[in-house]
């Protein structure tokens, strides 16, 4: 009963972000009317903008509208354009995925490797210039770290642009140029943590009875580590992988506003400075969606990973 346990939890995770996403948004301060009627208030047309977006029923009613609607893909118009959330979600979703895809795979890139390289050389050189990296990336907040490489690589050394974004359709090689120091900024450091989690996963799987077994076999050093320690470990690196991936999507509001990439980040910014609950409420619960996928991708991932877990 692995699987339809993890469905159940699941949807009942996502009526709960529902929940949470439709509150959050209610519990900004100011009114999305008045900020929509310009400088100069007038009760009336207040009043018609309030009943035009149903901001004047009680919210259990604006709740249970909304999330109806959401179920059939409907999210609603933006207060601030008049365009179809959804419809604005999907032009800018590409982005921010390409930004957290090309972070994600940094930061597997960067802490898988590293992670197993210093719980192999535990103890040694490498192990302490490898966890004082770490600590670093770790300590630093990305947007300084963001600041720092935008002053070397772009102001200094005119090597890669400060920031915008063009899309990979219209020109690829610029696309990728562009995204390097954004992706690189979002995916340090949480290749710092990967890291961490990986080489403890491995030092405790190198202290396992099984893995003394494969020695004694003798089987090479390589083969050990790669086959039996480093696959018992992936659990442990799967589990933070995947939640991970999700504050990668999350992380990269900061991250575009820095390099200015019209991605999730601005949008999301955009629409709580101007009061637009319904791009509030569908960039976040488009985001809570996509979290609890990702996580259920990595409980099924886990009977691959694990033939001792099943899903009947």
């Amino acid at each position: 009963m692995f699987l339809p346990q993890r469905l159940w939890g699941s949807l009942l995770a996502l009526c709960l972000a529902s929940i949470i996403v439709f509150a959050g948004a209610r519990s900004l301060p100011g009114d999305p009317a008045i900020a929509l009627s310009g400088e100069g208030y007038d009760p009336v047309a207040n009043a018609h903008l309030r009943k035009k977006y149903g901001l004047d029923q009680p919210l259990p009613i604006q709740y249970v509208r909304w999330s109806s609607l959401a179920i059939r893909g409907d999210l609603g118009r933006s207060i601030r354009t008049g365009l179809s959330v959804k419809d604005t979600i999907i032009r800018r979703l590409p982005i921010t995925l390409e930004l957290a895809g090309l972070g994600g795979l940094i930061t597997i890139l960067l802490g898988i490797p590293t992670g197993i390289a210093s719980a192999v050389r535990r103890g040694r050189l490498l192990d302490y210039v490898v966890n004082g990296v770490c600590l670093f990336g770790l300590s630093v907040p990305p947007f300084w770290i963001g600041l720092v490489f935008i002053l070397l690589f772009a102001s200094t050394l005119h090597l890669l642009p400060a920031s915008g974004y063009v899309a990979f359709t219209t020109d690829p090689i610029e696309n990728l140029r562009r995204m390097i120091l954004p992706a690189f900024v979002l995916g340090s450091a949480f290749a710092a943590w990967v890291m961490r989690q990986t080489r403890s996963a491995m030092l405790e799987a190198l202290r396992s009875d099984y893995v003394r077994t494969a020695r004694a076999k003798g089987l090479t050093e390589s083969r050990v580590i790669m086959r039996h320690a480093l696959r018992n470990s992936l659990l442990t690196v799967v589990t933070v992988l995947g939640l991970e991936m999700g504050v990668l999507i999350s992380g990269s509001v900061v991250t575009e506003q820095i390099f200015l990439i019209p991605g999730f980040g601005k949008l999301i910014v955009d629409a709580v400075v101007t009061r637009d609950f319904p791009i509030i409420q569908g960039v976040a619960l488009f985001s809570a969606v996509g979290y609890i996928l990702i996580n259920l991708l990595v409980d099924m991932l886990y009977s691959r990973l694990d033939p001792r877990i099943r899903f009947t």
